[in-house]
């Protein structure tokens, strides 16, 4: 008994030292991290800062695009992302949830304002959740939310739905140079533990000025509780973001909706393959406008598909008979041409090959050389070409640059490929066969036909402006690249290019402009079958033409193909010059630069009328023959369009609101254009039917109007609007005659 008594407390002090042991061992470590705040190494105290310490990104806004007068080409603008909280701990309140309780409920009012379905929607919100996620969002459909949808979503009281604020690229002019500007993309970049959308150039001059534009991101760093909230009482550090630089472009934003509006018609009215224009400064290279169809839309990237060239840069093509232009040229500076001298038309025989003229053959006689000209005789210039020799006309194709790229800094810049080893790639070139070139090569070589020999290269960005100290960080100037040709040649090259539109055998009288006179000359090339060889049938052929006005002393420049037009019964030339014409007659009245024989409406640069008194405003612009619309009932203008600084013919529209409740006008007879200039300022939400000018609108004429109103109209064309007219007015008598019987009807009972 004693023995076991004593085993028992040999047992219990051992046990004693042991727990004492382990306490001495315990308690020691704690003093350790106590007085050194570490464990195995690491501190605690940034450890623990760490978990509780978030850094967000400050994405920088991206830099604005401008046109020439400052138009907002491209811009961002304020946008949402839709959010569901799924993680039921962040409720305190169970009568006021903080997080998605009911996911069917939810995702069938979601469903009415994205796009995607009701089950697609409850099973993200199921899945995550499942998954123990904190938030989930709603991919693409869930991003570049309207301040317009936030409020709807709002209003539905939705438990847990929440928005965070983001910012999207936003085209205001919509399907506008859209192969030139091109679109961003939001795309997913990962720093540190964070994953941010980020919106990169994916195309034309947004990825091309990509390091200018994208600016310099900043963060801001804050203690947080458990759930990422902000701590109250806690200093926040915050590194401000250096947004992009702004970009000023040289497209003149009237100027390109003149080629717009044609190249709508062109494609509407022939359902080309292509369709490309660009207008140009004859004494600069500036490029004021350019454009193509097919086209796309760069908000929503409808009808890009996999057209990702800008044609008038990147496409290479066999230009046909604009070519001979650069053939005469070099004809007249080496002495060769003579406009009397004559020629046998019709052939013209390479070794064992022979070169027709373009009516099968035939020719058209013993002709001169102007008549060859203006008739685009392939035989003309191959006797020019032997005149001058081949190793003297090569020099010309280098001294124009042809082959070459002209540098004007877009992507992918084509240059073209000149073929010149043997007699017959020789003659064909000097008509336009066989060598390729882009239209822009074409338009900087008429450059120096223009400009009295001085060829200048072409360029597209004016000015890059910094974003902080709005001074330019980058300018460009006109540029002279060569003297191909002397100023003698240049001034009658233009007097031959003149009569290819005014002579009676000209292939370019379609393109006779009144008031102004043309100079330039058509172009019709076959088009490459892929297999080898050419493609046949009547409407396999780019039509072009390349023309300058006024002829005298050159302006502009236009360039202006249609690539296999479904044509029916009419020359290759007429949907060619349906782009051709009107963009060269409303550019060059847009200018100012007066006709020969009319008289053009002067153009108006506005200033800004902000703060100034309504009724002075009026009498001014009326005094300058614009229309001045008002919106509005008040005595200041707080608002107008077009801005400051734009440029507007007379009789066009001004849209004024003022400090009033804002009200409709009456926009019979607008077009559609005038309509979304009044609806943009009064935040309308726009919706038509119809093409031409508006016949009706569901807003009344006076009737106030507030901001997200949704404003419909109606547009007819000249004809249609004619017939509606007529009909209104007989059913009007119709009603009037049915009325007048009722009363007579009335009065015999």
């Amino acid at each position: 008994m004693n023995e076991n008594r004593m085993n028992m407390k040999k047992g219990a002090a051992i046990l004693f030292v042991i727990f004492a042991l382990l306490f001495f061992v315990l308690f020691a470590r704690f003093l350790m991290i106590q007085i050194t705040g570490k464990a195995d190494g690491h501190s605690l105290k940034n450890e623990a800062l760490q978990k509780y310490l978030r850094t967000d990104v400050l994405e920088s806004n991206r830099g604005t695009i401008y046109d020439q007068h400052g138009s907002v080409i491209a811009e961002d603008a304020t946008s949402f992302t839709l959010a569901a909280i799924l993680d039921p701990s962040i409720t305190t309140n169970p009568k006021k949830p903080k997080h998605v309780k009911d996911p069917e409920k939810t995702a069938e009012v979601l469903a009415k304002y994205i796009d995607m379905d009701k089950s697609e929607i409850e099973n993200r919100l199921k899945r995550f959740k499942k998954k123990g996620a904190f938030q989930v969002e709603f991919g693409k459909q869930g991003r570049d939310l309207s301040n317009s949808t936030k409020k709807k979503i709002e209003a539905e009281e939705l438990p847990g739905i929440i928005f965070l604020r983001d910012s999207k690229r936003f085209y205001p002019n919509g399907k506008f140079a859209s192969h030139l500007i091109g679109f961003t993309q939001k795309l997913e970049e990962k720093q540190g533990n964070q994953v941010i959308h980020r919106t990169i150039g994916q195309m034309g001059i947004e990825k091309a000025y990509e390091k200018y534009l994208r600016g310099k991101d900043g963060k801001i760093q804050y203690k947080s509780d458990l759930w990422g909230y902000l701590l109250q009482d806690k200093k926040q550090m915050i590194q401000e973001p250096d947004d992009g630089d702004h970009l000023y472009l040289t497209i003149d934003t009237k100027i390109q909706t003149f080629l717009e509006d044609a190249l709508n018609d062109v494609e509407k009215e022939y359902k080309p393959g292509k369709a490309f224009a660009l207008v140009a400064d004859a004494k600069t290279g500036k490029i004021l406008a350019m454009g193509q169809r097919p086209s796309f839309h760069p908000d929503t990237r409808a009808g890009l598909g996999d057209n990702w060239s800008n044609d008038l840069v990147e496409y290479s093509f066999e230009p046909g008979s604009t070519m001979k232009i650069f053939t005469l040229a070099s004809a007249i500076e080496e002495g060769v041409f003579h406009p009397k001298e004559t020629y046998k038309s019709g052939r013209y025989q390479v070794g064992r090959s022979a070169i027709r003229d373009h009516n099968g053959g035939a020719g058209w006689g013993t002709i001169t050389y102007l008549e060859g000209v203006q008739r685009s005789s392939n035989v003309a210039m191959a006797n020019l070409l032997e005149k001058m020799g081949p190793e003297v006309f090569k020099q010309y194709l280098d001294d124009f640059h042809f082959g070459k790229q002209t540098g004007i800094r877009l992507p992918n810049e084509a240059k073209g490929q000149i073929l010149y080893n043997y007699p017959l790639e020789q003659v064909t070139t000097a008509f336009g066969q066989g060598t390729t070139v882009t239209a822009l090569q074409l338009v900087q070589a008429a450059t120096a036909i223009t400009n009295d020999g001085n060829m200048m290269r072409p360029y597209i960005i004016d000015r890059i402006v910094d974003d902080k100290t709005n001074q330019a960080i980058v300018k460009n100037k006109p540029e002279k690249i060569g003297e191909p040709i002397s100023k003698a040649t240049a001034e009658q090259t233009r007097e031959v290019l003149k009569t290819v539109t005014t002579a009676e055998h000209g292939t370019g009288r379609i393109y006779q402009i009144q008031g102004y006179e043309v100079a330039g000359k058509t172009g019709t090339a076959q088009m490459p079958n892929p297999d080898g060889g050419y493609l046949h049938g009547a409407n396999n052929y780019i039509f072009s033409f390349l023309g300058m006005a006024p002829a005298k002393d050159p302006q502009l420049i236009v360039y202006a193909a249609v690539a296999q037009p479904k044509l029916e019964g009419e020359s290759g030339s007429v949907p060619v010059s349906k782009i051709f014409n009107p963009v060269m007659r409303n550019s060059l009245q847009y200018l100012n630069i007066e006709p020969k024989q009319t008289p053009v409406a002067k153009a108006i640069k506005l200033k800004s009328f902000e703060g100034k008194a309504v009724s002075e405003v009026v009498k001014e612009l009326k005094g300058q023959q614009v229309n001045p619309i008002v919106m509005g009932e008040g005595k200041k203008i707080i608002g107008q369009s077009p801005s400051a600084r734009s440029t507007l013919l007379q009789g066009e529209k001004v849209i004024l609101q003022t400090d009033g409740q804002t009200t409709m006008p009456n926009m019979e007879n607008w077009s559609l254009r005038d309509v979304m200039k009044a609806s943009n300022l009064a935040g309308l939400k726009v919706s038509y039917t119809g093409e031409g000018y508006v016949v009706s609108q569901n807003i009344k004429p006076g009737a106030p109007v507030k901001k997200g109103q949704k404003l419909i109209v109606k547009l007819m064309k000249q004809k249609e609007k004619i017939l509606f007219d007529q009909q209104e007015k007989e059913l009007q008598k119709e009603e009037g005659k049915n009325d007048a019987e009722k009363k007579e009807e009335k009065k015999e009972t």
